[in-house]
């Protein structure tokens, strides 16, 4: 059996290894284990007869006798509106790490987005230089840390040290100014990070989570991200 990958097609739907009636959280994370799946905590659906399990692999559904498995985007038509529900899972975990985001909040803020971002990426900088805009629309930005390099990178190790800086928004101010910090040797932060932002499905930077856990890839401009967030 090929062993568990976080890059499948778009949706997929796999037989896993016989199945039985009624599985238990316990044998369904067995069955995930089998095919390579670390980590994993399973927890309800929105789809009926299936769990969501989550692992360092990303999001998946697996059916309740542990048989199938489904990976992709899931949507709920309501009020006549596709609502993006494939991370709602991972929006605990992501909120958790609140205290270690750098945030630059809207005064009268409407939405709150995280973003992860890399700073040797040139949409991130331009993101950031209209920081402002995205304030005065009332939008409020909070940065997680995913270097496109890896988290054992020489930028890793840069972001770590901006994200263990006294003065967070200072320091990371100053690095997309070009005054780059000296790397940190052990990028713990960013690492936890960056595997957070593989479950969600980033593969580059900037993406945008939004306070529904839709993932919004790339680049967008303060206007056209408003509009989006307030379809």
């Amino acid at each position: 059996m090929q062993k568990f990958k976080r890059n499948l097609p778009l949706v997929t739907v796999l037989a896993l290894f016989g199945g039985v009636a009624n599985a238990d959280d316990a044998a369904l994370k067995k069955q995930l284990e089998k095919i390579g799946a670390t980590n994993v905590r399973i927890s309800d659906s929105p789809l009926a007869n299936f769990k969501t399990a989550i692992s360092d692999q990303g999001v998946l559904q697996i059916s309740e006798d542990g048989r199938y498995i489904v990976q992709g985007k899931i949507f709920e038509l309501k009020d006549g509106k596709a609502v993006d529900l494939t991370n709602q899972a991972l929006m605990e975990e992501l909120n958790g790490l609140r205290n270690e985001m750098i945030i630059y909040p809207a005064k009268n803020e409407k939405h709150v987005v995280t973003v992860f971002m890399d700073i040797t990426c040139h949409y991130c900088h331009l993101l950031h230089t209209k920081i402002k805009q995205y304030n005065d629309l009332g939008i409020t930005i909070r940065y997680l840390a995913f270097p496109r390099s890896g988290p054992s990178s020489k930028v890793a190790g840069q972001m770590e040290a901006i994200w263990n800086a006294q003065d967070r928004v200072f320091a990371l101010n100053e690095a997309e100014n070009g005054n780059v910090p000296k790397t940190l040797k052990t990028p713990n932060l960013v690492k936890k990070h960056y595997e957070l932002g593989i479950k969600f499905g980033v593969t580059g930077t900037p993406n945008i989570v939004t306070e529904q856990g839709e993932l919004i890839a790339g680049y967008v401009q303060p206007k056209e991200l408003l509009e989006m967030l307030e379809e």
